[in-house]
C-alpha cells in the first residue's frame, strides 16, 4: 500500500505540474467560493431564473434540430450549466446545446447513416460527445485556443448564415406536416448514393406541396409571427417559452373542442430512461467519429471564444480562452455520461445572464438546478406530449432568422476582397457539403489567404538624402550611385515568403550596372530554414556575377539564425576579419541608420571608390555629420 500511495502521489504531482505549466487551473471555482458574498445570491438567482426560462425550451429545440429525443437537449443544458462554471474563467458564460453544433450533429448522421454507420445515431452520441470533450481538453492544455484568433470572423458569419438556412429548411417539414413522406424520399436518395444537401432537401419539400397539412401550417406560421412580433416589441420577456406555452395551449383547446385539429406531438419521457454510463469505446467507431468530433470541438471552442470576448468587451474582463476551452471539454465529458449532446458557449443565454444582473459564475449553476426542477415538472405533468412539433419547429425557425446578421454580412462582403471570398465560399460550402467539412473549408481558405498576405515581405529601395536621412527612392530618378542599391526588407520571412523574397530581391538587382545590394533587415522577422537557404542561394548567385550582398540592420535574432545555419560564413566569404572587414552590420537601437552608413562605406570599399559623401542623421539634438 505505501508503494501504491507513493506512485499515486507521483502521478498526481506530475499531472498537477503539467496543468500548472500550461496555465490551466484544474478547479478555479474554489477561488470564486472564497470570494462569494451573500448579497450576490439574489442577483444570481434572478439571472438564473431568466436564463432557465430560455434554456429549457431552447434545449428541446436544439435536440429537435439534431433529430434527437428532446430530453437530450434539456439534460445536456443542465449538465453543462452546472459543470462548466467549475472550470471556466468567465463569470457570465452559459454552456449548453447550440444551433451550430446541433445542426452539425444532424448533418453528419443524415449524410452518412445509410452508407458507413452500422448503428443508429443515439448509439454513437455518447462516444461522439466524449471525444469532443477530450479533444477540447487536450486543445486547452496545448494552448490551441490561442490559434483561434487566426480564424477570420468571416468564416463564422458565413457558416452561421448558411446553417440558419439549413435549420429553417430542416424544420419546414414539421410546419407543413410532411415529415414522414419527406423522410422516405431522402432515404431513397441515400440508398441510391445521391447527394443530399440544402438544395435537394428544398426541392424535395416543394415536390410535396400537394400533401401539405393545413393544421400544422396555420399553427406554425401563427406561432412564428407571434414570436417575431414579441421579440421586436418586448425582447426582454421569455418569448420562446411564452410562445411555446401559448401555441401548445391553443392547439390543445381547439383539439379538445373540435376533435379535428390533430397534430404530431412529442413523446413523453420517464425517469427510468436515464442511467449514467460510460461511452462504448470501439476503435472502429472512434475512427468513424473522429473527424466530426474535431469539427464540433473546434466550432464549440470558436463559439465560446467569440462569446467570451464579446462579453469581455462589455464587462471589462479579459477571458482566458484556453481555460474556457478546458471548461468546454469538461462539460462535454460530463454530458457524454447522460443524454449526450455537444455543449458550447451560448451567446444568447450568456448575454441574457449578463443583462439580467448576474454577479458570479454561480448563476450558471443555479440555472442548471432550476432547469433540473423544470425537467422534473415536465416528467410529472402531461406537458411534453401536448407540444406540437409544428410549434417547436416554428420557434426554431424564429431563432434561425435571428442568427442572420445582415450588418455582419455586409461588413464581411465589403471590407476586403479576401473577407468577401471567405464568407461566400464558407456559405456555399454549408449549403453543398456536410457542415463538419464546410467549417474546415472555410478555415483552410481563411488561413491560406492570411498566409498569402503574411508571406509578402515589403521590399523598398532606399537612398540617402542630402540631410543624411534614409528616404524611399523615386523609381523615375537615377540612383545617386548606380552601382549601389539599398533594399529595405520588412515583414515575415518564414518558409511561405522565401521564394517571393528571393524573386523580389533578384528583380531589384536586375540592373546590370548594379554591383552591390544592401539588404536592410532591421524589420525582417521570423527567418527560418527555407528563407535562409533562399538568402544563401541569392548571395552565391550574385557572387558568381561578380556582385555583392551586404546585410545591414541585423538584429540579434537574425544573427543567431544566420550563424547557427552556417549562412553567416557565406555572407562573410572574402572578408579579411583580421582587418575588421565584414558584410554584416548590426542594428543600433539609438541610431537606426548607423548600420546602413557603415554598409554604404563597405560597399564603396568593395567597389574601390569613395565617390559619395555619406552623411548620417543621429537625432534632432545632435549635429549632422
Amino acid at each position: 500500500m505505501p508503494v501504491i500511495s507513493k506512485i499515486f502521489s507521483k502521478i498526481s504531482s506530475a499531472v498537477k505540474q503539467f496543468f500548472t505549466k500550461n496555465s490551466i487551473d484544474l478547479f478555479p471555482v474554489r477561488n470564486a467560493v472564497k470570494e462569494y458574498q451573500a448579497s450576490q445570491i439574489k442577483y444570481d438567482l434572478k439571472a438564473a431564473l431568466n436564463v432557465a426560462l430560455l434554456s429549457l425550451p431552447q434545449g428541446m429545440a436544439y435536440a429537435a434540430i439534431a433529430e434527437l429525443p428532446i430530453y437530450y437537449g434539456i439534460v445536456s443544458s443542465i449538465m453543462a450549466s452546472i459543470v462548466a462554471p467549475l472550470f471556466s474563467s468567465s463569470r457570465h458564460t452559459i454552456l449548453g446545446p447550440t444551433n451550430a453544433t446541433s445542426l452539425m450533429v444532424f448533418t453528419f448522421f443524415a449524410s452518412t447513416a445509410a452508407t458507413t454507420l452500422a448503428k443508429d445515431s443515439l448509439t454513437y452520441m455518447p462516444l461522439l460527445v466524449f471525444l469532443v470533450g477530450i479533444i477540447s481538453v487536450l486543445g486547452a492544455l496545448f494552448k490551441l485556443a490561442d490559434l483561434l484568433q487566426f480564424v477570420s470572423r468571416s468564416v463564422l458569419v458565413g457558416y452561421i448564415t448558411g446553417a440558419s438556412l439549413l435549420i429553417m429548411n430542416g424544420q419546414f417539414k414539421h410546419i407543413f406536416g410532411v415529415a414522414e413522406p419527406l423522410k422516405q424520399i431522402i432515404t431513397s436518395h441515400r440508398e441510391s448514393n445521391q447527394a443530399v444537401n440544402f438544395f435537394t432537401n428544398f426541392f424535395d419539400l416543394t415536390s410535396l406541396c400537394d400533401q401539405f397539412q393545413w393544421q400544422p401550417t396555420i399553427l406554425g406560421i401563427g406561432t412564428l409571427i407571434l414570436y417575431l412580433i414579441l421579440m421586436k416589441k418586448l425582447p426582454m420577456l421569455p418569448n420562446f417559452a411564452l410562445c411555446l406555452a401559448i401555441s401548445s395551449t391553443i392547439a390543445l383547446i381547439i383539439n379538445n373542442t373540435t376533435g379535428h385539429f390533430n397534430l404530431d406531438c412529442f413523446q413523453s419521457f420517464q425517469l427510468d430512461t436515464f442511467s449514467p454510463s460510460l461511452p462504448d469505446f470501439n476503435f472502429n467507431d472512434i475512427a468513424t467519429l473522429t473527424s466530426v468530433a474535431f469539427a464540433i470541438a473546434f466550432l464549440a471552442s470558436l463559439e465560446n471564444t467569440v462569446m467570451g470576448k464579446s462579453l469581455g468587451s462589455r464587462t471589462g474582463e479579459r477571458p482566458d480562452v484556453n481555460q474556457d476551452m478546458f471548461s468546454v471539454g469538461m462539460a462535454n465529458i460530463a454530458c457524454s455520461l447522460l443524454a449526450p449532446m455537444p455543449a458550447s458557449g451560448s451567446l444568447t443565454r450568456s448575454a441574457l445572464n449578463y443583462e439580467s444582473g448576474a454577479k458570479s459564475r454561480f448563476s450558471s449553476i443555479f440555472n442548471g438546478i432550476l432547469c433540473l426542477l423544470g425537467f422534473y415538472i415536465l416528467i410529472k405533468l402531461p406537458i411534453v406530449e401536448n407540444i406540437p412539433k409544428a410549434t417547436l419547429a416554428s420557434l426554431v425557425v424564429g431563432i434561425a432568422i435571428s442568427l442572420i446578421k445582415w450588418k455582419n454580412i455586409r461588413i464581411c462582403l465589403y471590407s476586403t476582397r479576401d473577407d468577401a471570398i471567405v464568407i461566400i465560399v464558407t456559405f456555399a460550402a454549408t449549403l453543398l457539403t456536410r457542415l463538419d467539412t464546410a467549417i474546415f473549408i472555410g478555415v483552410a481558405l481563411s488561413i491560406s489567404l492570411f498566409l498569402r498576405k503574411a508571406s509578402r515581405p515589403h521590399l523598398v529601395e532606399y537612398e540617402m538624402s542630402d540631410e543624411g536621412n534614409l528616404r524611399e527612392r523615386d523609381s523615375k530618378q537615377a540612383r545617386p550611385n548606380p552601382a549601389i542599391s539599398i533594399v529595405h526588407v520588412e515583414g515575415n520571412l518564414y518558409f511561405g515568403a522565401a521564394d517571393l523574397f528571393r524573386t523580389q530581391v533578384q528583380r531589384a538587382s536586375s540592373d546590370p550596372n548594379l554591383k552591390v545590394v544592401i539588404l536592410r533587415m532591421k524589420n525582417a522577422r521570423h527567418l527560418d530554414a527555407t528563407s535562409v537557404m533562399a538568402l544563401d542561394d541569392l548571395i552565391k548567385h550574385m557572387r558568381k556575377q561578380g556582385r555583392h550582398v551586404i546585410i545591414s540592420g541585423a538584429t540579434k535574432s537574425v544573427y543567431i539564425v544566420l550563424k547557427q545555419s552556417g549562412v553567416l560564413d557565406t555572407i562573410l566569404h572574402g572578408c579579411d576579419r583580421s582587418q575588421g572587414e565584414t558584410n554584416l552590420f548590426f542594428s543600433s537601437p539609438s541610431n537606426p541608420n548607423l548600420s546602413t552608413r557603415d554598409a554604404l562605406l563597405r560597399a564603396q570599399e568593395l567597389l574601390g571608390t569613395k565617390k559619395a559623401d555619406i552623411k548620417i542623421f543621429y537625432d534632432k539634438s545632435q549635429e549632422k555629420q
